[in-house]
């Protein structure tokens, strides 16, 4: 099958520190590669992959002392997916809705993965206004805010079974990956490391946009002995850092999507301590994988006990449910029922796929 891949430029495919969506795209890139089809990526020109290449910037966008605007770049990139439209089988955009019209209108099959939030209120118009365009969500809670929309399928993010080692034997701190931000709750973390009387590692991103927070909230913690704060850090880093550590704590405040870093601990062998928010009951296993947890209280008590969770089990489950390979062969039943459906349309009008069972 020949597939065109189109990522965000905000990253590089893979990013090279922290990047959820651009992350994905590329496992996603080299398992279809794997599997023997041929995939054209378009992305930032920084991008490493077994891919056909189409650089749509010089590098990632939000590395770029230019600070270029990110909405001309993705115009221009979406006008020149069209234009070669027609050397593709399948197109699948990652970059939210820019593409939308003239995916509507594309004789060429179209399918759009969101992987953010949707329970912003523009976004019920926009997807009604286009209706006839698939979507495909990255877990069953996301969809909740938007359940009227084209579904085709949801597909769990998948993870190439080698980039994680097991890690059978912890070492004595809890970690926590993510965006400083609001939602994402690192005060939480902080209070629970304290708590536990057990260090905590932060490795973490500040967004421009989050500066303010991070100074007011976050900087002032920082002081205790029992914490320290890494930094943005890539897969390299990523491995022994969650594979080492005790359990990961993932206290959000918000509707998370899907949460990369719970499968990423997963396959280290790590158990997570999530709040009940999102996709958390959906992609974990309580008291298999880790605990799931209603308040502060909850987590302190959950972090004391994890020691009682199998790191084999949480292995195994990443095995069973997360691999790249599992989500490239899901994508492949999506694209195949979008090419079906639309040599098969229905009076006249290119006919929706029927939603695949999860």
């Amino acid at each position: 099958m020949r597939i065109a891949q189109v990522a965000p430029l905000f990253e590089s495919v893979p990013p090279r520190a922290y990047g959820g969506t651009e992350r994905v795209v590329s496992y996603l890139t080299e398992a279809l590669i794997e599997q023997g089809h041929e995939v054209t990526l378009f992305a930032s020109g920084d991008s490493v992959t077994s891919a056909q290449l189409v650089p749509m910037s010089e590098r990632g966008l939000r590395l770029d002392p230019s600070r270029p605007d990110g909405v001309m770049r993705h115009l221009v990139m979406v006008d020149r997916v069209f234009e070669q439209a027609g050397d593709f089988d399948a197109i699948h955009f990652h970059i939210d809705a820019l593409h939308y019209p003239l995916a509507c209108r594309s004789a060429t099959p179209c399918v759009t993965t969101l992987h953010g939030r949707l329970d912003l209120p523009d976004l019920k118009p926009l997807h009604a206004q286009f209706r006839a365009h698939p979507l495909v969500s990255i877990s069953q809670a996301q969809r909740e805010p938007l359940s009227n929309a084209n579904w085709c399928a949801t597909v769990h993010h998948g993870l190439p079974r080698e980039l994680y080692r097991f890690h059978e034997r912890p070492g004595d701190y809890f970690a926590f990956i993510g965006r400083v931000s609001p939602e994402k709750r690192l005060d939480r973390a902080i209070e629970i490391a304290i708590a536990c009387d057990t260090p905590l590692r932060i490795a973490a991103k500040v967004d421009d946009a989050d500066r303010a927070y991070f100074e007011r909230e976050i900087a002032p913690r920082l002081d205790h002995p029992l914490i320290e704060f890494v930094g943005e850090i890539g897969d390299v880093e990523k491995n022994d850092f969650l594979g080492q550590a005790r359990a990961l704590l993932f206290p959000i405040d918000w509707p998370e999507p899907f949460g990369l870093v719970m499968i990423e601990a997963f396959a280290c062998g790590t158990p997570v301590v999530a709040w009940r928010c999102g996709s958390v009951p959906e992609l974990m296993r309580d008291g298999v994988t880790g605990f799931v947890v209603d308040d502060q209280e909850g987590a302190i008590d959950a972090a004391r006990r994890i020691h009682r969770i199998d790191r084999r089990s949480c292995r195994g489950f990443f095995e069973r449910r997360y691999t790249a390979d599992r989500m490239a062969q899901r994508y492949l039943q999506v694209y195949q029922a979008l090419i079906d459906a639309r040599a098969c349309p229905d009076d006249g009008a290119a006919a929706d796929a029927a939603e695949l069972p999860l």
